[in-house]
Formats: C-alpha cells, structure tokens, sequence
C-alpha cells in the first residue's frame, strides 16, 4: 500500500520552480532515501509530504488523504520530523522533550508519559538516567537520538529526516546509522531520508531518489542505480561514493 502519494506537484518560490510536476509513491514500511545536490528540491518536498508548503498544483496523500482536505495540525503529529540541529527545547529536559506532542495533543497523564519517555529512551539506545538531563548536557550523537524519540512519541507511522545525520563525526555518523536501521527493522515505520552522503544514501535505502532542479532523474534500488545510472549527472553522484 502506498502510504505516501504525490501527483503532479509542482512548487515555486519567488518565481523560481523547485519542484517540477514531481509524481512519487512511497510504499508503507519502505525506507526511502532522496540525494542531490543544494536547492534541487528535497527539502521542499519533505515540507510539502509534511503540509508545511503548500503545492501550486497538484496534491499530496497521506494514508489515502488528500492533505489539503485534512486537518494540518493532526497530520503533522502523526508523522515524526528529525533534522539536522535536532530541534530541541534547550529548556526543557529531555524526558519533556519527547513527551512534548502527547502533552500538546492532550495526554496529561504524568505516569503514563513518563513511561513512555523509558520505553523511548530505551528504543534509541540511551540510558534511563538521561531523561533528567537539558540538551546541552549532551552530545551531538546523543541529541540526534532524543530527536528521534521525540518523533516516535507521537507513534507516527511515518518518520521525515531532513540530513539528520549531517553534523556528526564520522563515528557517530555511522553508529546512527546502524540505529535508524535497527528502528526502521524493528517498528516497521516508513521513512523518508534526505542526505547529501551517497554512500549514506546506498547503505540505508530500500530505494534510492536521486533529485536534480526540481526533477526526479532516477528512483529505483541502490544497487540498480549503480548498475545503471540513468545519466552522467547521477553516474558522477554515485561515482562520488566510490
């Protein structure tokens, strides 16, 4: 089932196309992830998936819905958004971080969300302990997971990620890689990964999208991507990686 729909959407800022009658399927539980170069339109069509733009045409379903037709403010707290400077509250702790959209959606049952802040903790590879901690008392590997468990509190089905990973440390770089694996393994959500990292970009994808002015060039497999590239443009992207 396509859990993700997205036909003949086009985007302009100031005049300038971004997105070009861009037509995707996204399968649910598939992990999906877009590359290409700055302002070819990933991020756009990250924030319109989310209703935060707008198409100029065409539309936009979530789970069957036309999102123009649905309300913006439950659909944005069903689909778990992580980016890059993780987007925390420096002044809340991190167990009010991610609890932070089931106490805004109307669950003020202390118990019940502070079981939630272990249960999510524990999933994103953190100790208990933490959850009393302010994000600046932790490091960039350690924020970026708390990111992701503030995601996964509002049981989203869908996990958006714009370059989450681009700030950290090749090491750490790579242990959340293997993090998002497990978790995208083991609660069988769908997520959509921007990265400029190709060989991010081929490790974790189910699929690959490579994206250039606006335009989708390829989208199929890694490794039928780098079997065959569908032009020169994506041939030197994944030669890049090599």
């Amino acid at each position: 089932m396509d859990i993700i729909k997205l036909e003949q959407v086009t985007k302009s800022f100031e005049g300038r196309p971004i997105l070009k009658n861009v037509n995707l399927s996204i399968k649910e539980g598939e992990f999906l992830t877009i590359i290409g170069r700055s302002g070819c339109g990933k991020t756009t069509m990250l924030k319109t998936i989310n209703g935060l733009h707008t198409p100029d045409s065409g539309s936009v379903f979530v789970e069957g819905e036309d999102i123009s037709k649905t309300d913006l403010i439950k659909l944005r707290r069903k689909i778990g958004y992580v980016i890059q400077n993780r987007g925390l509250f420096p002044h809340m702790t991190v167990e009010k971080n991610i609890t932070y959209v089931p106490v805004i959606s109307g669950n003020k049952n202390r118990a019940e969300n502070r079981e939630l802040a272990k249960r999510l903790i524990k999933t994103v590879g953190l100790e208990e302990e933490m959850l009393s901690r302010y994000p600046s008392e932790l490091s960039g590997g350690q924020q970026q997971r708390v990111g992701i468990a503030r995601a996964l509190a509002a049981d989203a089905k869908i996990m958006l990620m714009d370059e989450p990973f681009g700030a950290l440390d090749e090491i750490t770089k790579q242990a959340m890689q293997e993090e998002i694996l497990r978790l995208h393994r083991e609660l069988g959500i769908t997520i959509v990964f921007i990265t400029h990292d190709i060989r991010e970009a081929v490790k974790l994808g189910d699929r690959m999208l490579v994206m250039d002015q606006g335009n989708i060039l390829q989208l199929d497999t890694p490794d039928q991507i780098e079997r065959q590239p569908a032009d020169d443009f994506v041939r030197e992207l994944i030669g890049r990686g090599r």
